[in-house]
């Protein structure tokens, strides 16, 4: 057998060819969104709600008036906020997971039937039928809520082509979380939506765990941004505790996939502060790593510090933060004053029409 050659003394590796640099259209570099102070304190008071519901919803499941399995957006409110405020309410459709709260309430959807909800009360917006993870609004052009990991991203896909079929001018906004990202469905859906040119931004929300498990021990590029290139489906890489760079980042998505080039694939990263659910002690990580990113990028204290640059007084935050909590508390005893569902409901909403 012949012996492998081996490198002479002073002989050189040969040199790697170029990585070939691609010559097909890409977005915009996107910008730190410019907001006025007025649409900073909107930001700021959404953020806020989303937060302060989630605790008020945490602390109802402790007390056993929400069931099942609840999971919080405590930490990620920049992402559904930032992105939901660029959307044509009127034309645009959202998909997301089961981490679902968060999303609603930035849609604009009464806190009180999302809490009514999630006590599982007939007053809620699925008529106390879907929970915490199964939420819908045809109205609001909210489709889920899905607690199958991944399913709403084939869904989305089946959503933007509706939109592109009717010609509406509408974008599906399909959120999933960087352990759907590992999905065999979601490349699936990639591949056609480029195939077709779908109107869809799929936007993964990278949270570093999925349940208990840190992306990179579970990824083999967690870079996730990168995920759709091998389907010639760009991807853009965003700080997903900033509400202006959520903002900015998804105007030149936006842009890109209204021009009708086709899907486009956002990663945010984020943190959550909670445990994948309420049954999640969270002994994965340590204390003081949650705690470094509270105390230094938090999207709350963010736009705080942003807001007093532009001159907003303490004051005048206490005061939203006042009306923010009475708004959750009266939605809350909106829900635990709320009857149950009536046993024939069960049999609603089974079939679209009566056979």
């Amino acid at each position: 057998m012949a012996r492998p050659q081996t490198k002479s003394a002073g002989a050189t590796s040969p040199k790697a060819d170029p990585v070939p640099t691609s010559n097909r259209e890409r977005p915009a570099e996107p910008k730190r969104y410019e907001a006025s102070k007025e649409e900073l304190l909107e930001f700021y008071r959404q953020m806020t709600l989303i937060r302060r519901f989630e605790e008020r919803a945490g602390q109802l499941y402790g007390l056993g008036l929400i069931g099942g399995f609840c999971h919080l957006y405590i930490g990620q409110e920049a992402v559904a906020v930032g992105l939901q405020s660029a959307l044509d309410n009127e034309k645009d459709s959202v998909i997301t997971g089961y981490r679902d709260h968060g999303h609603m309430l930035a849609y604009g959807i009464d806190p009180k039937v999302i809490m009514a909800e999630l006590t599982g009360r007939q007053a809620g917006i699925s008529k106390g039928k879907g929970g915490s993870m199964h939420m819908f609004s045809v109205e609001h052009k909210f489709y889920g809520g899905h607690g199958i990991v991944g399913a709403q991203v084939s869904l989305g896909a089946g959503l933007a082509f509706k939109h592109k079929y009717s010609n509406d001018g509408g974008v599906c906004l399909a959120y999933f979380g960087d352990g759907a990202a590992n999905q065999g469905q979601v490349y699936e859906s990639l591949n056609m939506a480029e195939l077709w040119k779908l109107p869809i931004i799929f936007v993964i929300e990278n949270n570093g765990y999925a349940m208990g498990t840190a992306v990179n021990r579970a990824a083999s590029e967690d870079q996730l941004y990168r995920r759709g290139e091998s389907f010639r489906v760009p991807g853009m890489q965003v700080d997903g505790m900033d509400v202006l760079a959520v903002r900015g980042a998804i105007e030149e998505a936006l842009k890109w996939v209204r021009a009708g080039k086709g899907p486009i694939v956002m990663e945010l990263k984020t943190y959550r502060y909670r445990g994948h659910s309420m049954s999640d002690p969270a002994k994965y990580r340590t204390r003081e790593e949650v705690q470094a990113m509270k105390d230094t990028s938090d999207c709350i204290d963010h736009a705080v510090r942003e807001l007093e640059a532009m001159g907003v007084t303490a004051e005048e935050l206490k005061a939203i933060d006042k009306d923010i909590r009475q708004k959750v508390a009266e939605a809350a005893d909106f829900a635990e004053q709320s009857p149950e569902p009536d046993p024939a409901e069960l049999y609603t909403d089974v079939l679209v029409g009566t056979y």
